[in-house]
């Protein structure tokens, strides 16, 4: 079932693909520790639509050989297309400081160790874990999924049906969850021995020591600055970790009844750039402490057009909302359905809302037989087509392909076309959510 890399080369494990069991309803975890993996997935999940598709992923045999290395495993993943996707999920590692204390509790109970190499992970190791700051079962937010594919979903199926397919791979061995926290089962192992022999050397030191035999010092050279470091047998602490990210941002000075201002300046437009700064910042720091930051491509930057988007959505009071409208040049109602679009999907959604393009002609003919295909049916509804936006016959709804490669939908109220909902890679969902509304 396991290929393990070679000793010295590599941590990471892969796992060959699990057969197909369509029709199954048994749990895709049945000890504590893999439930314990599923209930963190499905407390951070946005979409439990996402979440069902992808267990009949997992359950029809989509998920292909799954490679664990430390802090993220990865898969194949067999969706509508006809090349797989690439799914991964990350997990938050641990720190030197908490494996070292991890492994003190490991090694402290033989019982811990006979359980671990019998398959088992010791509840009272997971609970000492936990009450000394050391998570070692993952919580709601320690999990990041992600996929190749276009769709925006957190997870998406393909990512969702990866991480049901861990689940079953964490059932029959708890080295697994130990890697994606960051270290291997050999490198473990080696370290629980080496941990074993100075216990047991202490104990004999101890034991010397009692008997009237002092511990020998390192022998220190006269002169050297070193040298009490070293005969004192003490070691350095460790650095310190990275701030903490604060629950919420800050909202800056209060300038509006401080003090009469300078002419020209405007206090009320300063303290909503003060606020809209601390947003961002904190934003930027939850990305830079997150475990995929060295690996995220950063931003675009936004056109001024754009930002005034994001500010009136992000900040949704009337005064803000009418000056920006003013300044821009554009209707109030102009500035309400881009960041209704902005709301939705950011700048990608705003272009969808402004700027119609013509798609390859072989996508939107995959996107058609995918359509029947996924329809209750295979009878959807007529469309009509003009370059990327689809029209049901009959309703005012509409579907909009975006350059993303995903379906935005909208209705129509009163001659005017409205965004009206988060898009997804899946013509069929967007379109079934638009007639149901």
């Amino acid at each position: 079932m396991t290929r393990r890399s070679r000793p010295g080369t590599s941590a990471a494990r892969t796992f060959e693909a699990l057969p197909p069991t369509k029709g199954s309803r048994a749990p895709f975890a049945e000890s504590w520790w893999g439930r314990a993996w599923l209930r963190s997935l499905e407390e951070s999940s946005l979409d439990s639509g996402r979440l069902s598709r992808g267990r009949t992923y997992a359950r029809g045999g989509a998920v292909g050989p799954v490679t664990i290395a430390p802090g993220s495993a990865a898969a194949p993943v067999q969706g509508s297309h006809r090349t797989p996707y690439r799914s991964t999920v990350q997990v938050e590692q641990l720190t030197d400081r908490q494996w070292d204390q991890l492994l003190d509790m490991i090694a402290e109970r033989a019982a811990n160790i006979a359980a671990l190499l019998d398959g088992e992970m010791p509840t009272g190791l997971a609970d000492d874990a936990a009450a000394a700051g050391v998570p070692l079962l993952p919580g709601p937010r320690d999990l990041d999924p992600g996929c190749s594919c276009p769709d925006w979903g957190y997870p998406c199926k393909h990512a969702a049906a990866l991480c049901y397919q861990v689940a079953r791979l964490l059932d029959h061995d708890p080295f697994v969850l130990l890697l994606l926290r960051g270290r291997g089962e050999r490198e473990l192992t080696d370290e629980l021995g080496r941990r074993n022999t100075a216990r047991a050397s202490a104990e004999a030191a101890a034991s010397a020591a009692a008997a009237g035999a002092g511990p020998a010092a390192l022998p220190a050279r006269p002169g050297d600055p070193a040298g009490p470091t070293f005969a004192s047998r003490t070691a350095l602490p460790p650095l310190p970790g990275p701030p903490p990210l604060p629950d919420r941002p800050g909202r800056g000075p209060a300038l509006v009844d401080s003090a009469v201002p300078e002419s020209g300046l405007d206090p009320a437009a300063l303290e909503l750039l003060a606020v809209d700064a601390a947003a961002r910042a904190h934003h930027l720091l939850a990305g830079a402490l997150g475990a995929r930051h060295t690996d995220t491509a950063p931003p675009a930057p936004l056109t001024e057009w754009q930002d005034a988007v994001r500010l009136a959505a992000t900040h949704p009071t009337l005064d803000v909302f009418a000056r920006i409208a003013s300044n821009c040049g554009r209707t109030p109602g102009e500035l309400a359905a881009a960041t209704r679009a902005w709301r939705h999907g950011g700048a990608a959604s705003l272009d969808v809302l402004e700027s119609p393009w013509n798609p390859p002609a072989s996508h939107l003919k995959r996107a058609r037989e995918a359509l029947r295909a996924d329809w209750a049916d295979g009878r959807p509804p007529r469309l009509r087509s003009w370059r990327n936006r689809w029209t049901v016959e009959g309703h005012a709804a509409q579907l909009r392909l975006g350059r993303d490669g995903l379906w935005y939908p909208y209705t129509k109220d009163r001659g005017t076309w409205w965004p009206a909902g988060p898009p997804d890679a899946d013509p069929a969902v967007v379109l079934s959510t638009l007639l149901a509304a």
